[in-house]
């Protein structure tokens, strides 16, 4: 039988995705007691990626009196309303309020939020980052998301629209990033970027890139950054090459967070930012030469604590008093 989700403290977190719904029901202590996840229906009718939504959740809990819920959902979006405006990964919804839609279907209290938002709270409240009280989190995968945690609140600056820190420019002359500006981190340390910096190496000096031909059977445009994460955990020295240049382009890029906001923690989530925790070392040792700050060194730099069910106790967080 599933735990009753109204049970003292228990509260129901959900990560929608652009292929997937992931719900799940966290505890007092932050730790997720169940979970399920079901595909999303990123590009129907509005109505019908709702109804992928509360599929998930009905198939979840025996009841429909929850009394709190939190979600993940792509941004842009606005946190304090909980409408989906126009994520470019969910076109089924354009100024959506899914909050209020659930919030009347399940007489329960609902918030909404961007991913790296709420993880960055639940990191906060039970992870990573707990006991600490200035917060910079920061996903490293696919893209770079971030959130910033105040005194155990989410900062959202004037219009919601704050904490994008992927879309910090460290090269005004450098490659254009999807958002349209130029030198953003996300463009030039991401995962995709990454793959990117290896194909090209790879085609440079193909006997350098033996270990990634490999993985990739033979086929360069196969390479991936998932693929120089192996060939690095073997020894490959090219794939040591890659990663440190990634090293290279973060540290400055935490320079710009910590001159700015001047956190008591750093913490780091996402397949690339594991891929890296080797080298957090390096990173934290670099961050002197770059910052003005002169204790920039006593900043912990921490791998975020849950990984991959990041989005469902980040939902959840956003509720739990």
């Amino acid at each position: 039988m599933n735990p009753d989700p109204n049970s003292s403290g228990r509260v129901l977190g959900a990560d929608i995705g652009g292929t997937k719904i992931a719900v799940g029901i966290v505890d007092e202590d932050g730790k997720i007691v169940t979970q399920i996840r079901k595909p999303m229906i990123a590009n129907g009718t509005a109505d019908e990626a709702l109804g992928a939504v509360i599929e998930a959740i009905d198939t979840l809990i025996f009841t429909e009196q929850i009394q709190k819920i939190g979600i993940c959902a792509p941004g842009p979006l606005d946190p304090r309303t909980g409408v989906v405006l126009n994520p470019p990964n969910l076109p089924c919804w354009r100024n959506f309020p899914l909050a209020e839609r659930l919030a009347q279907i399940y007489r329960a209290h609902v918030k909404v939020d961007n991913d790296a938002n709420a993880a960055a709270l639940a990191e906060t409240k039970w992870g990573a980052a707990r006991g600490y009280k200035y917060v910079f989190y920061a996903t490293i995968g696919t893209g770079i998301g971030s959130g910033i945690v105040f005194d155990g609140r989410i900062y959202h600056g004037a219009t919601g629209s704050a904490g994008e820190g992927g879309h910090v420019s460290i090269d005004y002359r450098g490659q254009v990033c999807n958002c349209g500006k130029r030198g953003c981190i996300e463009i030039l340390a991401a995962g995709t970027a990454i793959g990117v910096r290896a194909r090209a190496k790879v085609t440079a000096d193909r006997a350098r890139g033996a270990a990634l031909l490999d993985l990739a059977k033979g086929d360069v445009a196969a390479v991936t950054s998932e693929m120089v994460g192996k060939a690095y955990a073997t020894g490959d020295p090219l794939a040591t090459e890659i990663l440190r240049e990634t090293v290279d382009v973060l540290t400055p890029w935490l320079r710009k967070i910590v001159d700015l906001l001047d956190p008591d923690v750093l913490v780091m989530g996402g397949g690339v930012a594991a891929m890296l925790q080797p080298f957090f070392g390096d990173i934290k040792s670099g961050l002197p030469t770059w910052c003005v700050n002169p204790r920039a060194s006593e900043i912990p730099l921490v791998m975020a604590y849950y990984g991959a069910d990041a989005g469902i106790a980040g939902g959840a967080a956003l509720c739990a008093e």
